[in-house]
């Protein structure tokens, strides 16, 4: 399993398609820094192919002022959380 981070939303910046395109069946996304508004509701659609593998930190997401407002197919994780992923994959890849 690899762990693709990706750090932009996709209201800015296509980086998440070469994202989406470069992972594999069992592979996560985690979503940090400003892409975390990725996991808003109104931006989750572009990541509907993962549903279940979508992960946005928690951290970033409270920073923003966003904590409690991601789309419900989102799973939150803290700094513990997003150290528990990187332990659990066989990579990782940022896409910024």
């Amino acid at each position: 399993m690899i762990l693709h981070i990706l750090n932009r939303p996709p209201s800015s910046s296509l980086a998440y398609r070469d994202a989406l395109a470069a992972m594999a069946g069992n592979d996560r996304l985690l979503l940090i820094e400003d892409g975390v508004m990725g996991a808003l509701t109104s931006q989750v659609r572009h990541f509907q192919e993962i549903e279940g593998r979508l992960f946005a930190l928690r951290e970033d997401l409270s920073a923003r002022g966003l904590e409690g407002q991601c789309d419900a197919s989102v799973l939150v994780v803290d700094v513990d959380g997003f150290v528990s992923l990187t332990e659990e994959a066989d990579k990782t890849v940022s896409w910024f």
